[in-house]
């Protein structure tokens, strides 16, 4: 598999358009048809703006992080949903080594408050960082934030991907690219 190939099924299924596809291709110049493996497929799909990732790794800060999940979730959405006033509120209490905060924010004005688990100042809770992802797309849209699942090896670390896609758009991605979205 290669980012050509990612992309041209995106296409295919409507989730990009052509000017997107030779975008994101003509920016990957040569690697845009080396052979990668599927995590890296999958994380391509965030290069071709229909994904989020959701860093395994540490981050700089937790409040920016969970708030810049959530801009970037919006604008993939296309802005229909208006997300404000993102901050994520520690817990008093540690429990077992990690500390139970909240992530609040508005959207479309009202409040959204969700536990999130953290084991570190610096690592998202996944859990709490897709449920709030999920949130940034309108009731009415077709389309719905999925957890995008690939070939995994043991012993390694990997961001979580969520796409942007309606059940069919999920299928195709499943039939051509071998990514099960739930």
């Amino acid at each position: 598999m290669n980012y050509t190939r990612v992309g041209t099924v995106l296409h295919e299924i409507g989730m990009v358009s052509e000017a997107t596809l030779r975008g994101v291709l003509d920016d990957l110049a040569d690697e845009a048809n080396t052979a990668v493996d599927h995590y890296s497929a999958a994380c391509a799909l965030e290069s071709f703006g229909v994904a989020v990732r959701v860093h395994a790794d540490d981050v700089d800060c937790l409040d920016r992080g969970y708030e810049s999940l959530l801009v970037t979730a919006a604008e993939i959405a296309g802005d229909t949903v208006i997300i404000s006033n993102v901050r994520l509120v520690e817990g008093d209490d540690d429990v077992e080594e990690s500390r139970l905060d909240r992530l609040e924010f508005e959207r479309n004005g009202i409040r959204v408050s969700i536990v999130a688990e953290h084991y570190a100042d610096d690592y998202f809770d996944h859990a709490a960082a897709c449920e709030a992802i999920a949130a940034t797309t309108h009731d009415d849209d077709s389309r719905s934030w999925r957890i995008v699942d690939f070939e995994r090896a043991p012993n390694r670390g990997y961001d979580t991907v969520m796409a942007l896609a309606t059940p069919e758009q999920a299928q195709a991605l499943q039939e051509h690219l071998g990514f099960t979205l739930t």
